[in-house]
């Protein structure tokens, strides 16, 4: 089952939109979607479904609703990729992991689930590594998060399992960031770093040119793994 709901803030400031989509039956845990830069759009809103059918509740909440609520970008239109960069360019990622801590807690208050884990994408890759480090969040994956390599001295406060998927010809993060991110976090217990040799930034995406199709099967059947392992 499927519902548009929202979200009360930590500090009083609003609401947060969010698309939730319920399991049959008791969830497994829970895990939060976090969009790329183009919107919970209908492959973010695939992905948040796709995660319900395999027994966890799922929500995906609208980042960028301080900017303009309810946008949805296609990633295949120049104009509208441009449009989105403009978004992400605006976002406060620290104002955007204290909406991340509200989706949590009204996932364990509200909802009654506690284990949670978090699954982004692009920037939301990004959002992923700053939960882990951030957050009490139980487990979190990250698909070829930007900007990584600028954080890597938070990386000492991640407790618990974080997931990132390195797609090694990616045009938005260059060859040097994904060396500092090795050399920064190979080392780590708590992450796992997987490298996909020739892909570009995008290959998970659910439509448009970007998906490569196996690529992108065995990045989520590897998610997949990690969330039942962490998450039930």
């Amino acid at each position: 089952m499927t519902t548009n709901t929202t979200i009360p803030t930590l500090d009083g400031a609003g609401t947060i939109p969010a698309y939730v989509a319920k399991p049959t039956g008791t969830p497994r845990g829970a895990i939060i979607v976090i969009q790329e830069i183009f919107g919970v759009n209908p492959g973010i809103e695939k992905k948040v479904n796709d995660w319900a059918a395999q027994g966890y509740l799922a929500v995906a909440h609208d980042v960028f609703w301080r900017q303009k609520p309810g946008i949805e970008l296609d990633s295949d239109v120049p104009e509208q990729f441009q449009e989105a960069v403009g978004y992400m360019m605006k976002h406060d990622f620290d104002l955007g992991i204290q909406d991340v801590e509200a989706v949590i807690h009204w996932i364990r208050r509200e909802a009654g689930v506690a284990k949670v884990g978090l699954v982004g994408f692009c920037m939301g890759g990004k959002v992923a590594y700053m939960a882990a480090a951030r957050t009490d969040i139980d487990a979190s994956v990250g698909y070829y998060g930007v900007g990584i390599d600028q954080m890597l001295n938070e990386s000492h406060a991640i407790a618990k399992a974080l997931l990132l998927h390195v797609p090694t010809a990616d045009g938005f993060v260059p060859p040097e960031a994904q060396k500092a991110m090795h050399e920064g976090l190979d080392d780590n217990p708590h992450v796992t770093l997987y490298d996909y040799e020739g892909l570009d930034h995008g290959f998970a995406a659910e439509h448009g040119v970007r998906r490569n199709d196996e690529a992108a099967k065995l990045a989520d059947k590897r998610t997949a793994e990690f969330f039942a392992q962490h998450l039930g």
